[in-house]
């Protein structure tokens, strides 16, 4: 009698950024294709665990070592059988990891997705290009338009992670976007290392502009997200279709990192904080009603106390939407290494709160503007009584919410809003009849 063989379950862990959260998506709907039972941070019992990892800061790679650590304690104890580690941090630390944690049975780098299958038994198809399963809600989903980056940020080691900058090609990414749409997707978050950049290497000029056309082009699709622009040589022709196209949402993630120029030169960033000023005086002539949002990082080497108030008052003279802050986080092999670490971590955690408690009253002022209008909003998901969603100037999980006290919504889909309340970081309102 033939015993019945083993059916691998698969469970998929992803931690760290959007950009990983698709590469999952992407492995998930190859194992799929195979006939695999996977699944994305499913609760259920898998005798195979994926960790697709984050290299990124200190924090980042604490919380991979440690979900590694738990699973590898997981396969000794025989709760599972298979452990199998992808993403940043195996990129940027295999061999350590490899030597440090033996119950893993592979550690696999970001651009190793036909070796991870293999272990696996499967066969990588080429003809799934394009096609995914996404873990997000069904109505939005990220779309990565480029790998790596060109860019000499002295503090930031992605480029060993993902390499130098790979455009994907427009034609590949519209086919994604128009299947992401046929499947129920509203809102498609343009994301890479650096969006500006997209298009040099393919088309030897920047492109960004034109795919913003062509996907706007596309007959279902409600919302676009622009993240990621650099700051350094932006290029002005994006802001056109941005204003010209109403599914183009008047939002831009521009992490400019700092304000003063002496540490914009040490961090290598290719601007100073007048050039700054000017360009986002440009992006706001042409596109009156956008929102921004930027990251700042407090605590980098030798930053001063007057530098670290220069970037304050800016903060409060440019007025962002939106203001998400790192303490700086020292990562060998990158520029910045040679460099001291010299500013304690309690000044650099001050700092941060500091800046944070800035624009909190910025935000503040801002939504209180926001009482009495309508805003269009696409929910998101139900908390207790209260559906919650959001506007076109705020992206998911890193930006304002809006909460809405209106029963029997459908989550995906976009409402009227009338704000009646607004807090810091949160709108409230009702659905204002007719609805969209």
């Amino acid at each position: 009698m033939k015993t019945k063989e083993k059916v691998q379950r698969v469970n998929i862990i992803t931690l760290g950024c959007s950009k990983n959260r698709v590469d999952s998506e992407v492995l998930l709907t190859q194992l799929k294709a195979n006939h695999i039972d996977a699944e994305h941070e499913t609760r259920k019992k898998s005798n195979i665990v994926i960790i697709n990892t984050c290299g990124f800061i200190d924090k980042a790679k604490e919380e991979s070592i440690q979900a590694i650590v738990e699973y590898a304690e997981k396969k000794k104890q025989g709760k599972i059988e298979k452990l199998f580690v992808t993403g940043c941090l195996s990129e940027r630390y295999k061999e350590e990891l490899n030597q440090e944690l033996p119950e893993v049975d592979a550690f696999l780098g970001t651009m190793e997705l036909p070796a991870l299958l293999s272990k696996l038994n499967a066969d990588y198809k080429k003809e799934l290009v394009g096609e995914r399963i996404i873990t997000t809600d069904s109505h939005y989903a990220y779309l990565k338009i480029s790998e790596g980056c060109n860019r000499p940020c002295s503090f930031c080691a992605i480029p060993l992670m993902r390499g130098r900058h790979v455009s994907r090609t427009m034609d590949s990414l519209v086919q994604e976007a128009k299947f992401l749409v046929s499947r129920g997707v509203k809102e498609i978050i343009l994301i890479a290392q650096d969006l500006t950049f997209y298009g040099l290497d393919l088309y030897n000029s920047r492109k960004l502009a034109d795919l913003l056309y062509h996907l706007s082009d596309i007959r279902g699709l409600e919302w676009i997200r622009l993240q990621y622009a650099y700051p350094a040589g932006f290029p002005l022709d994006v802001l056109k279709p941005i204003q010209e196209r109403p599914n183009i949402c008047k939002y831009l993630d521009i992490p400019l990192q700092h304000a003063s120029n002496t540490i914009l030169q040490s961090m290598k960033r290719g601007i100073t904080k007048e050039k700054t000023y000017e360009l986002l005086h440009q992006i706001k002539q042409a596109v009156p009603d956008i929102a921004l949002r930027t990251t700042f990082i407090v605590g980098y080497p030798n930053e001063r106390e007057r530098d670290f108030q220069e970037l304050c008052d800016f903060v409060r003279a440019v007025e962002f939407d939106r203001v998400g802050t790192f303490t700086y986080s020292h990562e060998e092999n990158t520029a910045a290494y040679s460099l001291e670490d010299n500013v304690p971590e309690e000044v650099k955690e001050a700092r941060k709160s500091e800046l944070m408690h800035i624009q909190q009253d910025i935000s503040w002022k801002k939504n209180q503007q926001k009482i009495g209008k309508i805003y269009k909003v696409l929910v998101d998901r139900k908390e207790g009584n209260f559906y919650i969603g959001r506007t076109e100037y705020d992206s998911p999980e890193v930006d304002n919410e809006v909460v809405i006290d209106t029963p029997n919504l459908k989550i995906g889909e976009f409402y009227n809003v009338l704000i009646d309340k607004a807090e810091a970081f949160d709108l409230l309102g009702k659905v204002y009849e007719p609805k969209l």
